[in-house]
């Protein structure tokens, strides 16, 4: 151990008496306190932890989950050093548990009182192991995961136990899949240390699941998810005294950012037999409880934290004076699996032993409480029923007299009750929004404090040669730097006059002269969304004034209305309401088709895809085929924001991943559906950012030929939660709106010839001057846009063909309606467009300043 100073263990140890704010180094030294050190600091953190419970409402409360092991598969794809876990093939009887010998645990589980079915398993076995692979294949699933939600179903409803999910290390998407049918999840994180994952002969070498960074994305994707997560810390692995600190840190800042860390774990090494660290001493108690006791202090009151009761020699009341609050999950019935030479304690013996501390035990559910009694977006509505039955309706605890038994789990077949206000598309330009913000603003996004330590300072990027970039642009315009593009998006005066004429010669080249719009209808059939966007506000809570849904009957009746107005083209986009069933996305595509058999679907953003992906559990493609077979003609390019993941996850919290929007697009190009492409710019980014989202969407046309457009959105600030929260800036201005539009213009050119701007959210004169500068297109006139009007542009709802013929007339450019791949409407289509101006009956009559 590394020798501290008493003085500098005393300051520490007077800052943390104090309440002020740790650092890594204090907490490093805290963690060599020992004899009257230790003393001190234990009070400290009891202290901070009794605090914790009182502001939860359970006081003197310690709890606990009486739960089952299902060791669902002892293979591996790791080779730790220190698990006596994961075991080799031949050593089985099978790699994986049967269906019957699962649900023949959990009935001993649910007969013996146990509410939570604890799935251990090692790290997709199937990637090491060809038995593991013929085993999966052999009973028809296409991976380790899918057989564990297979499962985990069957349990939720033959058994009433509500499964806790530890299958290793997810991907974003896994988490999407596998969150309707567990309550809870974990992974401990162990340590962040990089040297025993990369040097040779390290307890983690070898195991490309035990990377720190790998695993400190799944705590944050999990959060991202807002999926209620158990992590931790396993110390006396080789670690340092400052590595266990660094780690210690770093689940306090996912914590931070996401709220999503439900307990952490404090567990020590204990060796086993039979391992590559056998003659590795124990991890001592002190060390333990010094541990706890800092990741107390540093975690804070709201943190549950836990130490294993089987491995801690029935030092109970020292973890307990340590700031424990929770000893977490004991078996009556099985061993625990990971550490099977240390029996659980038996349950009236914990009792006995925290009742000896002074503290009582509850028994709790997997989920913790704090996030059953905050349900949604916490708790998937398809297991609400499910945890209802066995909680405490005032405490989230374990119900004493809950009965366990079997509940369907089954598809929510709620979403399509018409409900809220469903006039919001005509009252946002009349009566305006209830509120600025919805009502979980302070917690729905995560901390915004914590945002603003992940965004840093801005690097500002070195000019280049004006002079030069401009002369590439025109000379080879898809083949200019990153450092060139970013120097004309600096331009300005005559430099910017020179950009917009050298984009609207390519313009000019690539789509000619027409301005083309085309008559269509948006269709927002709902704007509840738990998703967390935090640009987003159009998204609300199903209790927000502000909030609505459409029945199916209600989006057939506007698709149709729209027929009767001349529109080629509904466009349709909602929140992510955990309400709609599996199949709504199938389902309101055909609801449109079956009134208005030719009119152009364009709908699902890839963000709806990987929704409905996840709840069908169907591939992408396979999904996108299904969408495809209902109705769906194009996506919209929509949830790209900015393609750039450092970005997204300040700009979104828990929106798909840039690589999972590539992967839904060019799957919808590959299967036939075009789609559009999209940047919102102008928030939290840069100009580097803007070069390469544009440039990526080039490389990705190139390959799939997909995109029939590149739609510029500027970020409209006014009621952005990012920028109410004080960290996004308030949008692009006007000359960097003009730059990139030409710029788009010139990195596209050869591969997407149309650009389109909006004039949702450009003013008209605005507009006027991108179109003088590479833009071709205006979009749709929408009848009914409701996104950017509740984030506070001011530019209506709609546009008459008329308005968007008089905005273009002073150009000197014709103009022409298209349809949604830029043909030529039939004769009747246009003579309906032109009857109706392009405005369907029911905002005609909504608003009077619209003449009928």
């Amino acid at each position: 151990m590394d020798l501290v100073t008493d003085s500098a263990l005393r300051r520490a140890l007077a800052r943390a008496r104090d309440g002020k704010t740790l650092d890594v180094t204090e907490a490093t030294v805290l963690l060599h306190a020992r004899d009257e050190h230790l003393d001190a600091l234990l009070d400290h953190a009891s202290r901070v932890r009794d605090a914790g419970l009182a502001a939860a409402g359970r006081p003197g409360v310690v709890t606990y989950s009486r739960k089952v092991f299902i060791p669902l598969t002892r293979l591996c794809r790791d080779r730790c050093g220190y698990c006596t876990f994961a075991t080799a093939p031949h050593k089985l009887d099978a790699p994986f548990l049967s269906p019957d010998e699962v649900l023949e645990i959990a009935r001993q589980g649910a007969a013996t009182g146990c509410k939570e079915a604890l799935f251990t398993l090692g790290d997709r076995p199937e990637d090491r192991w060809h038995q593991a692979r013929e085993w999966l294949d052999a009973h028809g699933y296409d991976d380790t995961l899918s057989y564990v939600r297979a499962m985990a179903i069957r349990v939720l409803e033959e058994t009433g136990l509500l499964p806790h999910l530890n299958p290793g290390v997810l991907g974003w998407r896994d988490l999407q899949r596998l969150k309707p049918v567990a309550p809870s999840m974990g992974m401990m994180l162990e340590t962040t240390s990089r040297r025993l994952f990369e040097e040779k002969g390290q307890p983690h070498y070898g195991s490309p699941d035990k990377d720190p960074a790998v695993r400190l994305r799944v705590l944050e994707d999990a959060g991202r998810s807002n999926v209620p997560f158990t992590t931790g810390i396993l110390i006396g692995i080789g670690e340092t005294v400052r590595d266990r600190a660094e780690s210690i840190f770093a689940i306090r800042r996912v914590a931070r950012e996401y709220g999503g860390i439900q307990e952490v774990i404090v567990q020590n090494f204990r060796a086993k037999p039979d391992t590559a660290m056998r003659g590795m001493p124990d991890a001592d108690l002190q060390e333990l409880a010094a541990t706890i006791a800092v990741a107390r202090l540093v975690l804070g009151p709201r943190t549950r934290l836990q130490a294993p009761p089987n491995l801690v020699d029935a030092e109970y009341g020292l973890m307990i004076r340590a700031g424990i609050d929770d000893w977490g999950g004991v078996s009556p019935l099985t061993p625990d699996h990971v550490n099977p030479e240390r029996p659980w304690p038996q349950i009236d013996e914990l009792a006995r032993r925290t009742a000896g501390a002074g503290f009582t035990l509850r028994e709790r559910l997997t989920i913790y409480p704090e996030y059953v009694l905050a349900g949604e977006p916490w708790l998937d509505p398809r297991l609400s029923a499910h945890v209802a039955a066995l909680a405490d309706p005032a405490t989230g605890l374990a119900r004493e007299d809950a009965v366990l038994r079997g509940r369907p789990w089954q598809e929510p077949d709620g979403g399509f009750v018409p409900a809220g206000r469903v006039d919001l598309h005509v009252e946002v330009d009349t009566a305006g929004r209830a509120a600025d913000r919805r009502a979980d603003f302070d917690h729905v996004y995560g901390d915004w404090e914590a945002l603003k330590d992940r965004l840093g300072a801005a690097v500002p990027a070195t000019p280049g040669d004006l002079r030069q970039a401009l002369r590439r642009a025109a000379a080879d315009p898809a083949g200019l730097t990153d450092g060139e593009a970013v120097t004309l998006l600096g331009a300005d005066g005559e430099a910017l006059e020179e950009l917009a004429a050298i984009a609207d010669d390519l313009r000019r080249q690539a789509a000619g002269d027409d301005v083309t719009y085309v008559v269509n209808r948006n269709i927002n059939f709902t704007n509840v969304c738990y998703t967390g966007c935090r640009f987003c506000a159009f998204a609300q809570r199903r209790t927000d004034a502000d909030a609505y849904t459409l029945s199916l009957e209600q989006v057939a009746d506007r698709a149709q209305e729209a027929w009767e107005a001349g529109a080629t083209e509904v466009c349709m986009q909602g929140g992510i309401h955990p309400d709609l069933p599996g199949t709504a996305y199938f389902d309101i595509a055909r609801a449109v088709k079956a009134r208005t058999p030719d009119m152009h679907v364009h709908a699902f953003s890839p963000m709806e895809v990987i929704n409905g992906a996840s709840r069908t559990d169907l591939s992408i493609r396979e999904w996108l085929e299904a969408a495809k077979e209902a109705g769906v003609d194009s996506l919209p390019g929509t949830a790209a924001e900015i393609l750039d993941d450092d970005v997204r996850w300040v700009l979104t919290k828990g929106k798909l991943p840039t690589k999972e929007w590539i992967e839904v697009v060019t799957t919808a190009h590959k299967v036939g559906i075009p789609t559009t492409s999209t940047m919102m710019y102008g928030h939290v980014d840069d100009h580097l950012h803007w070069v390469r989202h544009i440039k990526l969407i080039r490389r990705l046309q190139e390959e799939t030929g997909g995109f029939s457009e590149f739609v510029l959105l500027p970020f409209v600030h006014t009621s952005a939660p990012i920028y109410l929260a004080g960290i996004a800036r308030p949008g692009p201005t006007a000359r960097e709106n003009r730059a990139v539009h030409a710029l788009a213009r010139i990195l596209l050119h050869g591969a997407i010839a149309n650009i389109q701007c909006s004039w949702v959210k450009l003013q008209d004169d605005l507009c006027r001057q991108v179109l003088q500068g590479g833009v071709n297109d205006l979009g749709g006139t929408l009848m009914e846009e409701t996104i950017s009007r509740m984030a506070g542009s001011e530019n209506g709802s709609y546009k008459t063909i008329s308005e968007l013929r008089a905005m273009v007339e002073v150009t000197g450019r014709p103009v022409r309606q298209r349809t949604t791949g830029y043909g030529v409407p039939s004769e009747e289509r246009l003579a309906a467009s032109a009857a109706s101006d392009g405005v369907c009956l029911s905002v005609r009559r909504a608003l009077p300043t619209v003449q009928l």
